[in-house]
């Protein structure tokens, strides 16, 4: 499926159905997340599921950068939580990797971010997913046999 019809795709995940989206590099992967966040109309929950360097972050730089231009994304693999709020929007993107039980969750804070008027992005969601909100979107991202290549696999809200 081609990137240039997210648009009309986008409006499954607000139906919830599952809408699947091949990236062929990095910056594929970056204008993905511009266009999921483009299309999402309201702060939301996004939770990402994939190994090691399956694509996690360039899929956050692109959804951050649609909403605040001038944030700089990094991994929060050691700050656990990265805030890009600006641009009259509030972004968190956290890390769950090292999360390795209910103790270490709290202690991050992750449940006061859970309120309205924010986006939160999740990387390493598979660490917390009883902890996600039922209303979250989930998105599974795998690595296809070219390396380069991604498969997203977006599941929308209440899925």
């Amino acid at each position: 499926m081609s990137l240039t019809k997210l648009n009309v795709s986008l409006q499954n995940i607000m139906n919830n159905e599952t809408i699947e989206y091949c990236t062929e590099n990095p910056l594929k992967t970056e204008e993905l997340g511009f266009l999921v966040a483009s299309e999402i109309n309201k702060p939301s929950v996004i939770a990402l599921f994939g190994n090691l360097g399956s694509g996690k972050t360039a899929f956050t730089r692109g959804f951050v950068k649609a909403l605040n231009p001038e944030a700089e994304v990094h991994s929060p693999t050691f700050t656990i939580v990265n805030d890009y709020s600006g641009n009259g929007y509030n972004i968190y993107h956290f890390d769950m990797y090292r999360i390795a039980d209910f103790d270490d969750l709290y202690s991050t804070g992750y449940f006061d971010y859970l309120n309205d008027n924010k986006y939160l992005i999740i990387e390493w969601s598979e660490n917390i997913a009883e902890y996600l909100p039922d209303n979250c979107i989930k998105i599974y991202i795998s690595r296809c046999d070219n390396e380069n290549v991604r498969l997203f696999k977006v599941y929308g809200y209440n899925q």
